[in-house]
């Protein structure tokens, strides 16, 4: 049976015979036929086994009848990686170079401007992974109305990347009126129960047996002790004939520390993980796929689809936890009927671990040994071995706790040499000093040495400890709390509130006026005199516009009205003129109330003043 023989269109066998195939796989002579009819797939093959041009040969003989509109895609590829989907978005070229589809790849790590200017002219395809196909669409740049075919490609690697809640929100996004590719390498209970709830009387296609290995691979176990693998894989680079190899860890950071290591003893490596963003993650790939990197450490982001020609080598440096997984990481190599070579690298606590990839693919991998790298046996109990170069921890002395010497043994033992070495000094007389009568009240010191002191009772010991604890917090919190009373701002008196109010400020007369003015106060009839010196300057000026004879009478006429608007005007008298010595008396405060008295003689002026135009009328 060749291609043309299942009923593709010119333009796609020519492709296919310009790729250089002729003869279809297992797989695609009975999935083509099948999804040309429009029917449900649930395909189940191992890897390397063709399963891509399965449903890409006969979706580009669906698609080629008709036309895409703007944000409108007619069908939708969905990939578990970044690597996959670019490697599918590659198969789209090449087998529809002499049809006019469009494609877009929708994928995380790349220009959201690009892919959304692709989706508004129209794409006959979407191939994207879960996640930003969900952010797309959620934006309002995608429209799912008008999907007519959906392909769920490695559904078992969706199931432990945990992408099945994002494939459930997009198949719910889709029409119900659909065509359903589902395709998984196995068949766990959790995929087969995702087939039932997303396909529709499906045809189901096993070409092999899951978890099935190729025939042309060989395979072969390592033992050894942790510290050694590192050693021996790059014994197993130097002694086998590699052309170019994967070689993978289970963690991240195992990846980044192996690499650096290979990378120090001279071999030419790369590395690829989830953690590199995706123009490094792209570079590496095309530069192992061009030949320019011979080994690629990487996580199982690379273990899945990923179709690099003749790959001569795969090397575990660690066991796989999932026993699925060593199917798919030693698929990288022997396909399309090549031979290859895989080699696992073990420790002995992975012996639960290698018993179960025994099981999962039919065959027992058989256990070489490496020449200068010391072979181990493996544990299948499952309990963690102690390495030979780990710490060990420090053996605690099993005496009892009585039995051991105090803390401050030493102490006690310098203490009583010294007063070993002190004893005949203090026995000798001395002659330079006399002697000195011991004290009546000189409290008694015990004489007992500080090991006899430990006879005391345990509580004793508790209490004392107590106390010490005790004090000893008191001592730490001495500083937190303050048993003297504050009263006021306590010390911290700013400092201008220290500052001497002056005496004008609060309405008082200062000191030394007081003392000029205490004379005064004894005589009233000058205290009345406190306020002439204002009327000095008009009673000055009076006298130089009037004659001589007529003065007296004008002072008393002009005195009068410029001591109205004063608050407290006092009569003009004979002492006056004594009393302008006094310059400070303008300083005294103007509010100050007038005594009665002069308020009396006022009233008496202005009544003489009233009388004074009556008789010059007259």
């Amino acid at each position: 049976m060749n291609f043309a023989d299942l009923g593709l269109s010119e333009d796609i066998l020519k492709a296919v015979a310009d790729a250089g195939y002729d003869t279809p796989t297992p797989i695609q002579s009975q999935a083509i036929p099948s999804v040309l009819m429009a029917r449900d797939i649930l395909g189940c093959a191992q890897t390397g086994t063709g399963k891509t041009a399965s449903f890409t040969l006969p979706m580009l003989d669906i698609l080629h009848h008709g036309r895409a509109r703007m944000r409108m895609p007619r069908s939708i590829i969905l990939e578990p990686t970044r690597e996959l989907a670019t490697q599918v978005a590659a198969n789209f070229d090449t087998y529809g170079k002499y049809m006019s589809l469009s494609k877009a790849l929708i994928i995380g790590g790349e220009s959201f401007v690009e892919q959304q200017k692709i989706l508004e002219k129209g794409a006959d395809v979407i191939i994207a992974t879960p996640g930003r196909l969900i952010d797309t669409f959620e934006r309002g740049k995608l429209l799912l109305s008008d999907c007519k075919l959906l392909v769920i490609d490695e559904a078992d690697r969706m199931l432990d990347m945990g992408f099945i809640p994002d494939i459930e929100k997009i198949v719910n996004m889709l029409p119900k009126q659909r065509q359903t590719l589902f395709f998984s390498a196995t068949m766990p209970k959790e995929i087969r129960r995702l087939a039932d709830k997303f396909l529709s009387n499906p045809k189901e296609i096993t070409v092999s047996p899951p978890s099935t290995m190729a025939t042309t691979v060989e395979h072969k176990l390592l033992v050894m002790d942790e510290m050694d693998k590192r050693e021996a894989l790059r014994k197993l680079v130097r002694q086998e004939n590699v052309k170019n190899a994967f070689v993978f860890c289970n963690r991240k950071k195992d990846v980044d520390i192996l690499f650096k290591s290979l990378t120090k003893h001279g071999f030419n490596a790369g590395r690829m993980h989830g953690d590199l963003v995706q123009s490094e993650r792209t570079e590496t790939l095309d530069k192992f796929k061009s030949g320019e990197i011979t080994l690629l450490i990487c996580s199982d982001v690379a273990a899945r689809g990923i179709d690099v020609a003749d790959v001569s080598h795969v090397f575990n440096f660690d066991v796989p936890f999932n026993a699925e997984d060593y199917v798919h990481r030693t698929g990288r190599t022997g396909r399309a009927g090549r031979a290859g070579k895989a080699f696992m690298l073990a420790v002995p606590e992975d012996g639960k671990l290698v018993a179960a990839i025994n099981k999962s693919i039919n065959m027992d991998i058989p256990l070489t040994e490496l020449e200068g790298i010391e072979t181990l046996e493996l544990d299948f109990t499952g309990k963690k071995r102690r390495t030979k170069k780990s710490r060990k921890a420090p053996v605690r002395d099993a005496s009892p706790r009585n039995d051991r010497p105090a803390r401050n043994s030493n102490r006690d033992d310098r203490a009583e040499r010294d007063a070993k070495a002190a004893a005949p000094a203090r026995n000798e007389p001395k002659q330079d000093a006399p002697a000195q009568p011991p004290r009546e009240n000189a409290p008694q010191r015990d004489t007992k040495p500080r090991n006899d002191r430990s006879s005391r009772p345990a509580y004793q010991d508790r209490d004392r400890n107590a106390g010490r604890s005790s004090s000893r917090r008191d001592r730490d919190d001495r500083y937190d709390r303050d048993d003297k009373p504050v009263i006021g701002l306590g010390d911290h008196v700013p400092a201008f509130l220290l500052t001497p109010v002056p005496a004008s400020s609060l309405g008082k007369p200062r000191a030394d006026e007081v003392e000029k003015k205490a004379p005064a106060k004894k005589s009233p009839a000058k205290a009345t005199r406190a306020k002439p010196a204002r009327t000095r300057t008009s009673r000055a000026a009076t006298k130089k516009e009037a004659p001589a004879p007529e003065a007296k009478d004008e002072t008393v006429a002009s005195s009068a009205p410029v001591a109205t608007p004063a608050p407290a005007p006092a009569p003009a008298t004979e002492d006056a003129p004594a009393k302008e010595e006094k310059p400070k008396a303008a300083r005294r405060p103007r509010k100050k109330a007038a005594p009665k008295k002069p308020a009396a003689k006022k009233a008496e002026n202005a009544d003489t003043a009233k009388s004074d135009p009556v008789t010059s009328e007259s």
